[in-house]
Protein backbone atom coordinates (compact mmCIF):
# COMPACT_ATOMS: atom_id res chain seq x y z
CA UNK A 1 0.00 0.00 0.00
CA UNK A 2 1.32 3.37 -0.55
CA UNK A 3 2.07 5.88 1.80
CA UNK A 4 -0.66 8.62 2.17
CA UNK A 5 1.04 12.02 1.95
CA UNK A 6 -0.44 14.71 5.53
CA UNK A 7 -1.01 16.74 2.95
CA UNK A 8 -3.16 14.60 0.83
CA UNK A 9 -5.98 15.49 3.57
CA UNK A 10 -6.38 18.92 3.90
CA UNK A 11 -8.66 20.00 7.01
CA UNK A 12 -9.04 23.19 8.39
CA UNK A 13 -9.38 23.60 12.19
CA UNK A 14 -13.62 23.96 12.25
CA UNK A 15 -13.14 20.61 10.36
CA UNK A 16 -12.79 18.82 13.68
CA UNK A 17 -15.62 18.67 16.07
CA UNK A 18 -14.74 20.01 19.29
CA UNK A 19 -15.41 17.71 21.62
CA UNK A 20 -13.70 18.48 25.07
CA UNK A 21 -16.67 19.65 26.96
CA UNK A 22 -17.36 15.97 27.23
CA UNK A 23 -15.54 15.22 30.56
CA UNK A 24 -16.30 11.26 30.97
CA UNK A 25 -13.26 8.88 30.39
CA UNK A 26 -13.79 7.90 26.81
CA UNK A 27 -14.29 4.42 27.48
CA UNK A 28 -16.67 2.08 25.90
CA UNK A 29 -19.35 2.03 28.36
CA UNK A 30 -19.61 6.26 27.75
CA UNK A 31 -19.40 5.63 23.69
CA UNK A 32 -23.63 6.16 24.01
CA UNK A 33 -23.65 9.06 26.22
CA UNK A 34 -20.86 10.87 24.23
CA UNK A 35 -22.83 10.35 21.21
CA UNK A 36 -26.05 12.17 22.15
CA UNK A 37 -23.47 14.99 23.19
CA UNK A 38 -22.19 15.58 20.30
CA UNK A 39 -25.60 15.41 18.03
CA UNK A 40 -27.12 18.51 17.57
CA UNK A 41 -30.52 16.52 17.89
CA UNK A 42 -29.91 13.57 19.79
CA UNK A 43 -33.30 11.62 19.49
CA UNK A 44 -32.71 11.33 15.77
CA UNK A 45 -29.60 8.91 16.74
CA UNK A 46 -32.57 6.15 16.65
CA UNK A 47 -33.34 6.72 13.28
CA UNK A 48 -32.54 5.81 9.63
CA UNK A 49 -32.90 7.14 6.54
CA UNK A 50 -35.54 4.94 3.95
CA UNK A 51 -32.25 4.02 2.26
CA UNK A 52 -31.00 1.07 3.32
CA UNK A 53 -26.88 0.68 3.82
CA UNK A 54 -27.10 4.97 4.29
CA UNK A 55 -26.11 5.86 7.96
CA UNK A 56 -25.83 8.40 9.95
CA UNK A 57 -23.30 7.44 11.92
CA UNK A 58 -19.94 5.92 11.21
CA UNK A 59 -17.76 4.76 14.04
CA UNK A 60 -14.22 4.22 12.85
CA UNK A 61 -12.43 1.62 15.41
CA UNK A 62 -8.49 -0.03 14.74
CA UNK A 63 -9.72 -3.49 15.37
CA UNK A 64 -12.68 -6.17 14.98
CA UNK A 65 -12.31 -7.03 18.50
CA UNK A 66 -12.94 -3.13 19.49
CA UNK A 67 -15.45 -2.57 17.25
CA UNK A 68 -17.35 -5.74 18.30
CA UNK A 69 -17.24 -3.88 21.50
CA UNK A 70 -18.68 -0.11 20.41
CA UNK A 71 -21.32 -2.01 18.15
CA UNK A 72 -22.52 -4.10 21.20
CA UNK A 73 -22.67 -0.59 23.10
CA UNK A 74 -24.14 1.45 20.89
CA UNK A 75 -26.82 -0.91 20.00
CA UNK A 76 -29.12 0.25 22.72
CA UNK A 77 -29.29 3.37 20.42
CA UNK A 78 -31.04 0.59 17.68
CA UNK A 79 -34.58 0.60 16.93
CA UNK A 80 -36.28 -1.49 14.48
CA UNK A 81 -36.05 1.00 11.63
CA UNK A 82 -32.75 1.70 12.43
CA UNK A 83 -29.93 -1.42 12.97
CA UNK A 84 -26.38 -0.91 13.88
CA UNK A 85 -23.76 -2.53 11.01
CA UNK A 86 -21.18 -4.27 11.96
CA UNK A 87 -19.02 -4.01 9.31
CA UNK A 88 -15.54 -5.62 10.16
CA UNK A 89 -13.40 -8.71 9.33
CA UNK A 90 -13.42 -10.21 12.24
CA UNK A 91 -15.93 -13.60 11.76
CA UNK A 92 -18.25 -11.37 9.30
CA UNK A 93 -17.22 -12.04 5.35
CA UNK A 94 -17.60 -9.13 3.23
CA UNK A 95 -20.72 -10.49 1.21
CA UNK A 96 -22.32 -10.71 4.49
CA UNK A 97 -21.63 -7.30 5.42
CA UNK A 98 -23.03 -6.50 1.86
CA UNK A 99 -26.10 -8.24 1.55
CA UNK A 100 -26.91 -6.66 5.52
CA UNK A 101 -26.15 -2.99 3.79
CA UNK A 102 -28.50 -3.72 0.99
CA UNK A 103 -31.40 -5.28 3.17
CA UNK A 104 -31.64 -3.29 5.95
CA UNK A 105 -31.86 0.19 7.36
CA UNK A 106 -28.41 1.25 8.95
CA UNK A 107 -28.68 4.09 11.62
CA UNK A 108 -25.19 3.47 12.77
CA UNK A 109 -22.41 1.53 11.49
CA UNK A 110 -19.01 0.37 13.45
CA UNK A 111 -16.09 -0.52 11.37
CA UNK A 112 -12.72 -0.81 10.77
CA UNK A 113 -10.86 1.27 7.80
CA UNK A 114 -10.25 -1.34 5.30
CA UNK A 115 -13.74 -2.91 5.41
CA UNK A 116 -15.43 -0.01 5.52
CA UNK A 117 -13.45 1.47 2.45
CA UNK A 118 -14.46 -2.11 0.48
CA UNK A 119 -18.24 -1.81 0.90
CA UNK A 120 -18.18 1.52 0.21
CA UNK A 121 -15.52 0.46 -3.07
CA UNK A 122 -18.96 -2.12 -3.49
CA UNK A 123 -21.38 0.74 -3.50
CA UNK A 124 -23.41 -0.67 -0.31
CA UNK A 125 -21.93 1.43 2.01
CA UNK A 126 -23.81 4.79 1.17
CA UNK A 127 -22.63 7.59 2.77
CA UNK A 128 -24.77 10.31 1.16
CA UNK A 129 -26.92 10.59 4.18
CA UNK A 130 -23.63 10.62 6.48
CA UNK A 131 -23.54 13.16 9.54
CA UNK A 132 -20.76 12.41 11.47
CA UNK A 133 -17.73 10.13 11.32
CA UNK A 134 -16.73 9.25 14.87
CA UNK A 135 -12.67 8.30 15.33
CA UNK A 136 -12.15 6.11 18.21
CA UNK A 137 -8.86 7.47 18.90
CA UNK A 138 -8.90 6.84 22.66
CA UNK A 139 -8.43 3.02 22.37
CA UNK A 140 -4.95 2.04 23.28
CA UNK A 141 -4.56 -1.82 22.76
CA UNK A 142 -2.48 -4.03 25.31
CA UNK A 143 0.90 -2.96 23.22
CA UNK A 144 -0.11 0.91 24.16
CA UNK A 145 -0.74 1.39 20.68
CA UNK A 146 -3.53 3.24 18.88
CA UNK A 147 -5.86 3.67 15.82
CA UNK A 148 -3.70 6.35 14.94
CA UNK A 149 -0.36 5.23 15.98
CA UNK A 150 -0.44 2.41 13.80
CA UNK A 151 0.79 2.20 10.35
CA UNK A 152 -1.30 -0.53 9.97
CA UNK A 153 -4.60 1.30 10.54
CA UNK A 154 -3.48 4.94 10.22
CA UNK A 155 -2.28 4.31 6.55
CA UNK A 156 -6.29 2.66 5.86
CA UNK A 157 -7.91 5.58 8.37
CA UNK A 158 -6.34 8.14 6.46
CA UNK A 159 -7.12 6.63 2.97
CA UNK A 160 -10.52 6.34 3.73
CA UNK A 161 -11.01 9.56 5.49
CA UNK A 162 -9.49 11.21 2.79
CA UNK A 163 -12.08 10.02 -0.01
CA UNK A 164 -13.82 12.35 -2.71
CA UNK A 165 -16.75 11.37 -0.90
CA UNK A 166 -15.56 12.92 2.62
CA UNK A 167 -13.41 15.89 1.72
CA UNK A 168 -15.48 18.79 0.92
CA UNK A 169 -18.00 17.57 3.50
CA UNK A 170 -15.98 17.95 6.37
CA UNK A 171 -15.46 21.70 5.39
CA UNK A 172 -19.42 22.98 3.98
CA UNK A 173 -22.40 24.08 6.05
CA UNK A 174 -25.37 22.80 5.86
CA UNK A 175 -27.07 19.31 5.40
CA UNK A 176 -23.85 18.19 3.58
CA UNK A 177 -21.66 18.43 6.15
CA UNK A 178 -19.52 15.39 7.88
CA UNK A 179 -18.89 15.85 11.62
CA UNK A 180 -15.50 14.51 11.95
CA UNK A 181 -15.26 13.75 15.65
CA UNK A 182 -12.24 12.21 17.50
CA UNK A 183 -13.14 9.94 20.82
Amino acid sequence: SSDVCSSDLLLTATSIRDTTSFSKPRTVDNLPEFLESVCNNPTRLWGASKKNGAPHTIIVAGAGQRAADLARVVRKLQSKDAEVAKLFAKHIKLQDAVKFLKSKRTGMAVGTPKRLDDLMDDGALQVDRLERIIVDASHIDIKKRGLLEMKETQVPLTHWLNRKEFKERYTTTGKDKIDLIFY
